[in-house]
């Protein structure tokens, strides 16, 4: 595979493993939880969520997180990126952006994981709420990022 084709791999499993996890965030959100909320009884319901929840977290874990940060690293050496560079106007700034609100974004979620298993479900739904919208934010910044 030549060059062209490996940095093109490479970008693919980026934004890959970033549509899985905002899907997965939105489809949960938007399609999978009202469902079970209409359809299944109240223990169900908190079964299924549950078991949902810890399905997205481990495949989280496993994958999308490796994934994110190997191929981010990666195209980040490739464009030459520093640590001085983040500092700098145009792509270094919105990078740093996108990464600071990735590790938010990557807090709020674990945040979220922690309050539903300690029972506190107003504090995890408002957790979910911040992950996903910041996770459109990520998605928004990484748009305006050139190709690596």
């Amino acid at each position: 595979m030549g060059t062209v084709g490996w940095w093109s791999l490479v970008r693919f499993l980026h934004v890959t493993g970033a549509v899985l996890w905002v899907g997965g965030q939105m489809a949960l959100t938007l399609v999978v939880l009202p469902l079970a909320r209409r359809m299944l009884s109240a223990e169900a319901r908190d079964r299924f969520a549950a078991e949902a929840g810890r399905r997205f977290g481990l495949l989280t874990g496993a994958v999308f997180l490796p994934v994110q940060l190997a191929t981010g690293w990666a195209m980040a050496w490739h464009k030459g990126v520093t640590w001085t560079s983040l500092a700098e106007p145009g792509y270094g700034r919105t990078l740093a952006t996108k990464l600071g609100l990735f590790v938010l974004v990557m807090l709020a979620a674990a945040g979220h994981g922690i309050a539903y298993s300690k029972g506190r479900a107003e504090l995890a739904r408002a957790l979910a709420v911040v992950s996903l919208v910041g996770s459109l934010g990520v998605v928004l910044l990484a748009t305006a990022l050139p190709a690596t």
